[in-house]
This record gives structure tokens, sequence and C-alpha cells, in this order.
């Protein structure tokens, strides 16, 4: 049974939604170069790890369980961000487009939400209708963040690895 400190997996997801939201806002505000580099950091770190508990643990969890193109819109969303949170990693805030990326990404990611909080058909409405084990689904997700999230503080960002675009299709699209 979870404690009353663990959250189910829908309420991590949502917690992380709602803090990266808040991240976005504070980016937005910032007049510094520093302080938009330290926000961009944050914001790429914790869509990072969130993208990958999601894609390792809760979308296969909801394989099978939910609306399929759900979670194949889901997956394209992520990739889509990845490329973006790249682009802002490997860029700094006197480069060009970098604020306008970071507003994109932002952007992309409020539309990802909404799909998955979506009250009665988004995904994790589909996943409690479901009868997935969000408290199991929780404890996995909430070990694997606190992992990944010390692995990155130590070694960076890694390379994004998409599952929907195909590197050739993306290097060779100049």
């Amino acid at each position: 049974m979870a404690t009353k400190q663990q959250l189910d997996a829908i309420a991590l997801l949502k917690a992380d939604h709602k803090k990266v939201d808040g991240l976005f806002e504070k980016f937005e505000a910032a007049k510094s170069a520093d302080k938009k580099a330290q926000l961009a950091r944050e914001i790429c770190t914790e869509l990072t790890v969130h993208t990958m508990i999601e894609e390792e643990i809760f979308y296969p969890a909801c394989k099978g369980q939910i609306e399929e193109d759900l979670l194949e819109e889901a997956y394209v969303e992520h990739d889509g961000a990845k490329l973006l949170i790249a682009e802002i990693e490997a860029g700094s805030p006197n480069d060009a487009y970098f604020d306008a990326k970071v507003k994109v990404l932002s952007e992309q990611i409020k539309h990802h939400v909404k799909e998955e909080e979506k009250r009665s058909e988004g995904m994790f409405a589909q996943a409690r209708d479901a009868g997935l084990d969000v408290d199991a689904l929780g404890e996995q997700m909430a070990a694997r963040k606190e992992e990944l999230l010390a692995k990155f503080k130590s070694d960076g960002l890694p390379t994004p690895r998409t599952h929907t675009f195909t590197e050739d299709r993306i290097n060779h699209a100049a």
C-alpha cells in the first residue's frame, strides 16, 4: 500500500506537469541570461526525466488498456519535445531563437498535458478506468525518477532517443 508520502502514478505525473508549467512561467519572466540558462536546464532535466519514466513504465502499462492512438500521439509529442530539448541544451540564451525554442517547447508541453489530463477521455482517465495499479506504478516511477535525477545531476542529460522519428530523416531533412 502506498504511504502518505507516495504518490500514485497519475498524481506523480500531474505534479511533474505542474512543476514544469511553473518553470516555464519563471523562464518567461526572467530577464538575465544566467537565470534563463539555469531555468532552461531545469526545464530540460525535468522533462527528460518525465518522458523517460512515462516511456519506460507508464506507457507500457497503458498499452492495450487505453486507446492506441492516444499512446501513439504521446510518443510523437515526446519525440518532438526531445528534439527541442536537445536544441535548448546545446544552446544558450544569447543564441538566436533560444527564447522561441523554449516558448514552442512550452506550448507543445501544454498541449501534451491537456491530452493526458482530459477529464473523461484523456490518457489518465482511461488508465484509471482500465484499473491499472497506479499505486504500484507510482512506486516504480518515483524510484526511477530519483535514480535518473541523481544520474543526470552527475553526468548531464543524455542524447535523446526518439521512438517515432528516424535519424536518417532528421539528419537529411536540410
